[in-house]
């Protein structure tokens, strides 16, 4: 078919309308568990040693369920480019439906584990009663969180993240009050906090719902569960679930390497890789973006569009990595001096840095490219090669440990798993096989 070739200014336009709202969004989605830290806090060591625990239970979730939200892009995306807006109401909804049904599985799976999750994050008994009480209330709140995930999806397949930016920032607006009324007005304790977050998700899941219900009547959806829907959503979202489970195992050892390497290790690798996760927010605005566009231009048939602006996200995040890896070399001499006194950790991370720096053009690649391949609905390749990549670094990471090579050797380890992944991505994005055209992958 032919198609009209946008200049690469309208590309940029269209990009930057995205990825600037999802970016903040991004942004504020930590915000929940840091208010809630600095509140917390205020109960003294074990409480807010509890919070971090319980914390990092629930993160695991979330990360392994974020493909409720990518793989509901990419379909709804689709459908809006083949012009059908009741299927993709109707795709969104489904998948809110799975949200829905997977939330409830995990509450009822999660209560007689609470014990369980507590100890294998390594809580002590001091810490553990506060983990416990904090992740048994916040159990309640794992559907809504699911939804939100969903929600977010639909309203981003459906070219809108302004939407979800508001909600985020609603929702982190409404925990922060609920939290100081029920820990420090009312005296609830840490459960006071777990209580503030879930009613605030609660609330953040009924804005998605009521938004995609008002679309639904608009375009005529129907909102009921539909069996053969739901299967659909679990189908495409299975390989994305592969992929996060394998990026997953990635941090992990990373971090278990890190912490048998020493104190002063674990402590710099931290610093360092909360500077790359911070990075990486704005790296991955511009996927999602890339998510919502592919899947619109590959419903649309335009094949012509999609490697247009294919070309240009890859420019986008080439560049935007340049500029990141400029800005981390420029604070590198005076950025370990914020959060240590510590020589020798000083030393480490001023050395860890300058890695981080060198890989941004290469992590600009890689999540770009990551996101256009979600919003093609290329769940299983990408499934493939994350599996790929993490067992090139694996045995990397082991040897960096046994010969001692620190953490250079570490991060040197994770380089080496992001030149595996924009090598098996790009190789992807150069041919057509991904390139399904059509309302349906």
């Amino acid at each position: 078919m032919t198609t009209y070739r946008r200049p690469a200014s309208n590309h940029d336009r269209e990009i930057l309308r995205l990825a600037v709202p999802a970016f903040g969004a991004l942004v504020a989605e930590p915000l929940f568990l840091l208010s809630d830290s600095a509140i917390v806090g205020h109960l003294g060591t074990e409480p807010l040693g509890g919070l971090g625990v319980a914390g990092q239970a629930l993160s695991t979730l979330v990360y392994i369920c974020v493909f409720l939200a990518y793989g509901t892009t990419a379909g709804v995306a689709r459908q809006v480019g083949a012009g059908d807006m009741r299927s993709a109401v109707r795709q969104g909804i489904d998948g809110m439906w799975l949200a829905l049904a997977i939330g409830a599985v995990l509450v009822a799976a999660g209560w007689p584990l609470v014990p369980t999750i507590v100890d294998a994050f390594g809580a002590s008994p001091a810490v553990a009663p506060y983990a416990e009480t904090y992740l048994r209330v916040s159990l309640f709140g794992i559907p809504s969180m699911l939804v939100v995930l969903a929600g977010t999806g639909v309203l981003r397949g459906l070219q809108d993240t302004r939407t979800p930016l508001y909600v985020a920032v609603g929702g982190f607006s409404l925990n922060l009050v609920l939290n100081v009324l029920f820990v420090l007005v009312l005296g609830w304790g840490i459960a006071g906090s777990a209580w503030g977050t879930v009613l605030a998700q609660s609330g953040s899941a009924a804005v998605y719902v009521w938004v995609v219900l008002r679309a639904a009547r608009r375009h005529g959806s129907p909102v009921h569960p539909d069996l053969e829907g739901l299967k659909t959503a679990a189908t495409a979202g299975f390989g994305l679930l592969l992929r996060t489970a394998a990026l997953r195992v990635v941090l992990i050892v990373g971090t278990s390497i890190a912490a048998r390497m020493g104190d002063q290790e674990i402590a710099a690798y931290q610093v360092g890789f909360q500077v790359w996760t911070l990075l990486a927010f704005a790296l991955d605005a511009i996927a999602i973006a890339g998510q919502a566009i592919t899947g619109r231009y590959l419903g649309a048939s335009d094949v012509a569009g999609t490697r247009a602006v294919t070309r240009r996200m890859v420019l986008w995040g080439i560049g935007s990595g340049v500029v990141f890896g400029l800005l981390i070399l420029l604070v590198r001499p005076w950025l370990p001096h914020l959060f240590t006194s510590d020589g020798g950790v000083h030393e480490l991370l001023f050395a860890s840095l300058l890695v981080v720096a060198l890989l941004q053009p290469v992590a600009g690649v890689v999540f770009v490219l990551d996101g256009i391949l979600i919003g093609a609905g290329d769940g299983m390749y990408l499934a493939v090669t994350t599996l790929i990549a993490t067992l090139v670094f694996l045995p990397a990471a082991v040897a960096a440990y046994r010969v001692d090579a620190g953490l250079l050797g570490l991060w040197a380890a994770i380089g080496l798993w992001m030149l595996t992944r924009m090598v098996t991505l790009g190789l992807r994005a150069r041919g057509d096989r991904w390139m399904v055209t059509g309302a349906v992958r």
